[in-house]
């Protein structure tokens, strides 16, 4: 039988092999952590190599992202299908073992780690869906949802910020189920860390309401097992375990220093670490018996099957709630929310008024939030500004019973890399608001939602220099065209209630990203349209006011520079011009269309001009080398919203002006 030592010696030589087959990567982190993923993933983690997506698996999240192959070799040790040709080809095109982890539920990835911090805040969100489901589903006997989040986490992680937002969070809303291994090895990739990170961590963690275990050899399993044990009966607290650990742990020349971090050892300090550690072995050779000691796949059919059975309890006495709980962890949408959302919408294009596109949102959510109950809700902060919340929001409370409206606190980074967790996790729809131009301090987690193709909904208001007196540090500017420029980002600026409406359901049914919601402060114009112009919306670009004949240019506009287009085209044909308006309401999915009907929107050859309150470069694509834009060249001021209108051209006379100018050129 394999000791404890000769189990995660296995991790360290396939991580040292790997890296240096690689010639490219970090060995130190999986070398020194190895001890603690053996004790956890041998005798805690609740999982099934078998069936990798099953719901009610522990989550094990890799926020140290760079160790990599730390959860590469975990997972192929314990019989997930990631072959041994994939650690060879570690880091290589076409490889599932990339230099940071990409999700793969099917291989046991949980989440995409690399950018530090973010593994943590995902991880949060987890055990926030965890907590809420159980809440929701589980009933006296019939613990249905019953998983814990596990996290492996490094200094680099506690020095970004997003830390602190996430995890301060996870404390207030006492995440009992949240254990988090906190790698304290004292080096960073620019040496010892003390001359630049002197936090008293444990302390930190306190002050947010977590259990702290500190001081835990990381190196002794017997430490581990009473840190996790402890850790496991603490059910009101999220538990951080400080590990005191040796970067590198095995290297007889190179351990403890900086030099393991990110770099291969060697060829000669491989074969040195081989014969420190006693592994005998040919590089990627794993012996049988300890092969045998990983293989994790008959205990956890065990357990997936302990769980089906608890299921099939639970459905015969609460049929209805085993459904609906099926029904959400499958990711479907409930019958007839979709009537339901465009009901919504027709009333509002039969009654027309003029709203805030950000009020027209919130109207949109009390009949979202009727009819999905899986919406999980929130704000930056700014619930009140951004809309946010419905008829039927409940804040999210520490003792998590019946809420759906989380409020996140001045944290738009962590809320953004938290509601990734949410979706990651499933069950919920995870969507969260703040003004549009602090989606700056979130970006790097709206690239991950982008980038992991979730299912996260963006809620950005205050879309312009619209927004008005609180001046150029609140007006963004150049926020639209940069979430444009994201791949796989939904970005939807609309024009009134109808697009508001058609925006928010066309971000609900999409499952492979996430969508932005761009929202006015100030009250636009309700459009006319027939029904054929409102089924069209949904395209992304639309023909919303026609010429009669061929058209001698087209306005394109989105959200509120739509209704100073229609404005001008009246000016213009009273004036003997032809001119068609196109409200474009979502870019990406107007480019997607066929080629057909986007020929017959922007029909070739037609003059265009593109207008819209930010930064004019993306539209010159659309209007070509004959065209203009009108559009943003500066920050914007403190002023009124109509003033800042005027001043910078986003009126009928100036649209006016630049199209006569075009046509005469």
């Amino acid at each position: 039988m394999p000791t404890r030592r000769q189990l995660a010696n296995a991790i360290r030589a396939l991580s040292m092999d790997a890296v240096q087959k690689a010639n490219s990567g970090h060995p130190g982190m999986p070398m020194g952590m190895a001890d603690i993923a053996q004790v956890l993933w041998a005798d805690h983690l609740k999982h099934n190599p078998g069936n990798p997506a099953w719901p009610d698996r522990d989550r094990f999240v890799l926020s140290n992202g760079h160790g990599s192959m730390l959860l590469y070799s975990l997972l192929h040790l314990a019989g997930y299908p990631l072959d041994i040709e994939q650690l060879k080809n570690f880091r290589q095109f076409g490889a599932h073992t990339a230099g940071h982890p990409e999700v793969d539920a099917h291989l046991g990835i949980e989440t995409t780690t690399g950018p530090l911090g973010q593994g943590v805040a995902n991880a949060v969100g987890m055990a926030l869906a965890e907590k809420l489901l159980a809440a929701t589903f589980n009933r006296p006997g019939h613990d249905v949802i019953d998983h814990r989040t596990w996290v492996f986490l490094g200094d680099g992680c506690l020095m970004e910020g997003v830390s602190h937002e996430a995890c301060a969070l996870a404390g207030t809303l006492k995440l009992g189920k949240l254990v988090c291994f906190y790698d304290d090895n004292g080096i960073s990739i620019d040496g010892e860390v003390h001359g630049w990170f002197t936090d008293d961590t444990p302390k930190r963690f306190e002050a947010y309401g977590w259990q702290v275990i500190r001081d835990v050899d990381g190196h002794d399993p017997a430490a581990i097992e009473r840190a996790i044990q402890a850790a496991k009966a603490d059910s009101d607290r999220p538990t951080l375990i400080c590990c005191k650990t040796i970067i590198g742990w095995g290297s007889p020349n190179k351990q403890g220093t900086e030099a393991t971090h990110g770099a291969a050892l060697g060829e000669a300090e491989v074969a040195a670490t081989r014969k420190h550690i006693d592994w005998p072995y040919e590089p990627f050779v794993v012996p049988d018996e300890i092969r045998a000691g990983w293989d994790a796949r008959a205990a956890g059919a065990k357990a997936e099957h302990a769980w089906t059975e608890r299921l099939a309890s639970y459905r015969k006495a609460y049929p209805e709630l085993a459904a609906e709980l099926e029904r959400r962890l499958k990711g479907d949408l409930p019958a007839g929310w979709r009537k339901a959302v465009l009901d919504f919408v027709q009333a509002a294009q039969d009654k027309p008024a003029a709203l805030a596109t950000r009020s027209a949102s919130q109207k949109t959510l009390d009949v979202l939030g009727a009819a999905i109950p899986e919406m999980l809700g929130g704000s930056a902060d700014l619930t009140g500004s951004n809309n946010t919340n419905h008829k039927g929001s409940k804040a999210v409370t520490a003792d998590g019973v019946g809420g759906n409206y989380v409020h996140y606190g001045v944290r738009e980074f962590g809320m953004t890399a938290i509601m990734n967790g949410v979706a990651l996790h499933g069950g919920f729809i995870p969507y969260g608001g703040t003004f549009l131009v602090f989606s700056d301090y979130a970006r790097n987690a709206v690239r991950m939602a982008a980038l992991m193709k979730q299912r996260v909904i963006l809620v950005y208001t205050h879309d312009s220099i619209g927004l008005g007196e609180d001046g150029p540090t609140h007006q963004p500017v150049e926020h639209v065209a940069s979430l444009r420029l994201l791949p796989n980002m939904r970005v939807w600026r609309p024009c009134d209630t109808v697009e508001t409406g058609i925006a928010w359901a066309s971000a609900v049914e999409r499952t492979d990203g996430p969508s932005s919601l761009i929202l006015s402060r100030q009250a636009l114009p309700p459009m006319a349209r027939t029904p054929a112009q409102l089924a069209d919306v949904a395209r992304g670009g639309y023909v919303l006011v026609d010429s009669a004949g061929a058209p001698d240019c087209i306005l394109i506009a989105t959200g509120s520079e739509v209704g100073i287009a229609v404005d001008a085209a009246k000016r213009l044909t009273e004036a003997g011009r032809k001119v068609r308006v196109v409200s474009m309401p979502c870019v990406e999915a107007f480019d997607v269309q066929p080629q057909q009907y986007r020929d017959t929107v922007l029909t070739p050859g037609v003059p265009r001009v593109a207008i819209e309150a930010g930064v004019r470069d993306a539209w010159w694509r659309h209007v070509g080398s004959r065209g203009a834009v009108i559009g943003m060249e500066t920050f914007g001021a403190s002023a009124p919203a109509k003033a800042l209108f005027e001043h910078f051209g986003f009126t009928t006379d100036n649209v006016v002006r630049t199209v006569d100018g075009l046509l005469k050129s």
